[in-house]
């Protein structure tokens, strides 16, 4: 078993050439900078701005940021985003620090698209946000930049265009999560009574409604939240500002003082620019946390492609290796009953960092927006009697049964695991999936959508041990879309006593709970890979506790692959924009990426 300084060291090792590349390009002395403008680039920049401001900035006397928002009032989480840029600019203003919005990116929400053709572009959304990102700031006028977003490929859409002007200090500003509703358990139970029909789409839909209450991010532990967990971890939020709600005194306590610190850092020159500020072991740092949360598998796919735009090579072994070492010290749901708010009142990422520092399983020596470092992160904002903003320190969990210490974790192990054979490469979140269902030998039905599957349940044709598997889903097939629908009925039939378990190449994220699930799998059946070669009646041995995943047939590496008719899936919903992407993916363990360049 690999030691963390040798996974860092091997990650360095494999990315010596690239990373080295990346620093000299943000180093780069050729570099547009604003003085460098001519002056008609510059009155355009200027025009909208007060007239005392243009007079200064444009002698230079005082440092001009960026916001790039994902701001909409269809998503939830960044609904609050509408009022942030005007406190933005009120805070840094007081510092002598001008603002101006230099673009808006999509934002779109998978619970919204989920099991329509929507979700097919959703996966691209991310790169799209990352060339939103860059078309603000090629203005080439700012000196740092704020980025404003939460939710699944928001942020890592935002993170990658950051870092390709990783010469630039940036900060990121969170909204938090919405106040608890209805429980998860509920919501979950509610969704396997309405797939049995049992519960009418009117009543289902008012559980939802309960569930989905307000403004903020959802709060199960999904990929919204994962994204939080990665960007606290890798020090580009003041500390734990992450899970504090909407519209409370404290958020915008909060939100003024990230505003008015990061001003302050970039006039000073006391904050790193973002390309030099995240390196490999902040990347080793940003996987640990995950681990130790039970953090999304989608960043199983993301983390690559945001390491990748600043020249680090990370693949899924890495994942694995971390997994290995690092004890699951929190349960959120999927992996527990909690929410992400009793999570953060439990002690949350504050207490989480805390262990993992103390026990040398983070790598202190990287560099944050709050100096060289973690210590700072490992304590939470809250009002004092005068209700002015202070940080404490969180010294032990307030309720185990959401966060444990190092020595007493619930399991050993990370959440998330590599499934390596015959069939290909796929992750699994183990850490949602009980002991007794990490293995099962049993026939695979094929299924080429997620349609298929469910027709087949609605038929009554899955009531026995079975291994789905559902293929032609990957992002060179149709996107690859998270494919949660297939979740409510197949834990219907686990809890009728049958045996089951997903293949795909397609995605699921932190929701995708109990059922073993070998997703993510690569190469996708678009481009070849065995999955589909498998043929109904195929016995599978799915073994994630041991990382195994075959097919046990003599004749199956001689087998041709199946190819089927994708075009339906090239028109409606826009999926006809966005045909180029697709067919320029990478493999989902190269990060999916979709342009060239790097």
């Amino acid at each position: 078993m690999k030691t963390l300084k040798q996974i860092t060291n091997d990650i360095i090792l494999r990315s010596n050439k690239t990373r080295k590349e990346y620093l000299n390009f943000i180093e780069n002395k050729e570099k547009i900078k604003r003085s460098n403008l001519a002056c008609s680039n510059l009155a355009h920049a200027y025009a909208t701005l007060d007239d005392n401001l243009k007079e200064k900035i444009s002698k230079n006397e005082n440092e001009h940021l960026a916001i790039i928002s994902s701001y909409n009032d269809v998503l939830s989480a960044h609904e609050p985003f509408k009022d942030y840029p005007l406190i933005i600019k009120q805070e840094c203003i007081k510092d002598k620090v001008s603002v101006q919005v230099a673009s808006c990116t999509p934002s779109m929400c998978d619970g919204i698209t989920q099991g329509y053709d929507g979700m097919e572009i959703s996966l691209f959304s991310r790169d799209i946000i990352a060339m939103s990102t860059a078309v603000g700031l090629s203005h080439n006028i700012f000196d740092g930049a704020f980025f404003l977003g939460v939710c699944d490929k928001i942020v890592p859409g935002l993170l990658i265009g950051a870092l390709r002007f990783g010469y630039l200090p940036s900060m990121f500003i969170p909204s938090g999560p919405m106040p608890s509703g209805l429980s998860n358990a509920q919501k979950s139970k509610a969704r396997e009574l309405f797939a049995q029909g049992k519960l009418n789409k009117n009543d289902l839909l008012k559980t939802e409604m309960q569930m989905y209450h307000n403004k903020g991010t959802c709060t199960f532990y999904g990929t919204a939240n994962s994204n939080q967990v990665m960007v606290e971890i890798l020090g580009l939020h003041t500390p734990n500002s992450a899970f504090v709600n909407p519209n409370t005194k404290l958020r915008e306590k909060v939100l003024r003082y990230s505003a008015s610190y990061f001003a302050k850092g970039v006039k000073n020159n006391s904050i790193l620019p973002i390309g030099q500020m995240i390196d490999e072991k902040s990347i080793v740092n940003a996987i640990v946390a995950l681990m130790a949360t039970g953090g999304s598998t989608n960043h199983t796919i993301h983390l690559i492609a945001i390491a990748r735009a600043c020249g680090i090579i990370i693949n899924w072994d890495d994942f694995n290796d971390i997994s290995k070492i690092t004890p699951l010290l929190a349960k959120v749901y999927p992996n527990g009953s909690a929410d992400v708010n009793e999570f953060h009142k439990a002690g949350g990422l504050a207490y989480v960092i805390k262990e993992l520092l103390e026990n040398d399983l983070l790598h202190n020596d990287v560099n944050t927006v709050m100096g060289k470092g973690l210590e700072e992160y490992t304590k939470v904002p809250v009002l004092n009697k005068n209700e002015e903003l202070e940080y404490v320190s969180v010294s032990k969990s307030a309720d185990e049964n959401i966060i444990r210490d190092f020595k007493k974790p619930f399991s050993p192990s990370g959440g998330i695991n590599l499934m390596q054979g015959n069939i290909g490469r796929a992750v699994i979140k183990v850490s949602a999936v009980s002991e007794d269902n990490l293995y099962i030998k049993a026939p695979a039905i094929v299924f080429n959508s997620q349609a298929e599957l469910i027709k087949a349940f609605e038929n009554n044709e899955l009531n026995k041990d079975f291994i789905a598997v559902v293929r032609f889903c990957g992002p060179r097939a149709i996107g690859m879309p998270e494919l949660h629908k297939l979740i409510p009925p197949l834990g219907v039939l686990m809890q009728k006593g049958y045996k089951l378990a997903l293949i795909t190449d397609g995605r699921m994220s932190g929701a995708s709970g109990k059922v073993p699930a070998a997703i993510h799998l690569s190469p996708e059946a678009q481009m070849g890979g065995n999955i589909a070669k498998i043929k109904t009646g195929d016995i599978i041995e799915f073994d994630a506790a041991n990382g195994k995943l075959n097919v046990l047939a003599d004749d199956f590496a001689n087998r041709e692959c199946d190819k089927i008719d994708l075009n339906k899936h090239n028109l409606g919903s826009g999926r006809e924009l966005f045909v180029t992407l697709k067919n320029n993916a990478s493999e989902v363990e190269h990060g999916a990426i979709t342009f060239g360049g790097f």
